[in-house]
């Protein structure tokens, strides 16, 4: 559900395009983060509002926002440039909204993705890191690691935030490529949980449990990378 204080706004890509955007800015911000949505869901799904809503809890501003063809309500994700400048647009909207805060970009799946692969093109400015939600390694039965090639030419902190279960990202493949993107890269764990960070009830927690550690964890990061001096 969307907190009362969540703001609609509008983007502007181009002279041609805009998308919409959601803004929470909590009294006691400290921090910003730009969140993109997954390919399968937009902006304003409730996984997307809790973690907003999560974050807000801890002092941290987000904002969210469509991607052109989730905007045009298609199914089928954006080409990687069109994309890309939708990446830039918010986190430029963001650095504007949000002066003053030290700002995080990344998001769930393949907004994730998407983040990283701009950045890695040429780094987002004002972003101090990239935080990534069920990063997607590969597709489901696919096991490989060449989407992440990028990310060895990412030169900010990257926290990835990863499911046991994650069917798009074997940990036999994820942990041994974390290793040696090095000390850019923080690998968090959450047991049993799949792609959508849901947990069996066996497991023995819950989705709710799962999601407040994993914004724990996303703040304690981000605390640490925010008094870390500045990169060029």
């Amino acid at each position: 559900m969307e907190h009362p204080s969540t703001q609609p706004l509008r983007i502007a890509i181009d002279g041609t395009q805009s998308v919409s955007a959601l803004l929470r800015v909590p009294a006691d911000a400290w921090a910003g983060y730009v969140f993109a949505h997954g390919a399968g869901a937009g902006m304003a799904h409730a996984f997307m509002a809790a973690f907003a809503n999560g974050l807000a809890e801890r002092g941290i501003a987000t904002l969210r926002y469509q991607f052109p063809y989730m905007e045009q309500g298609s199914k089928r994700p954006d080409v990687p440039k069109v994309a890309h400048a939708a990446v830039r647009a918010a986190v430029a909207e963001a650095a504007q909204r949000l002066a003053g805060l030290p700002l995080f970009a990344g998001g769930k799946s393949f907004g994730g993705r998407m983040s990283s692969q701009a950045q890695a093109l040429s780094p987002l400015p004002g972003v101090l890191g990239l935080v990534f939600v069920g990063f997607p390694l590969h597709a489901a039965g696919k096991p490989s690691d060449e989407r992440a090639a990028h990310l060895f030419d990412v030169q900010r902190p990257m926290l990835f935030l990863q499911g046991t279960r994650d069917e798009l990202a074997g940990l036999d493949l994820l942990q041994p490529l974390l290793q040696r993107l090095g000390e850019r890269a923080t690998l968090a764990l959450f047991d049993d949980a799949d792609h959508s960070f849901h947990v069996r009830a066996r497991s023995g927690r819950t989705d709710a449990q799962t999601l407040d550690a994993m914004l724990e964890t996303t703040a304690t990061w981000m605390h640490a990378k925010a008094r870390q001096p500045a990169q060029t």
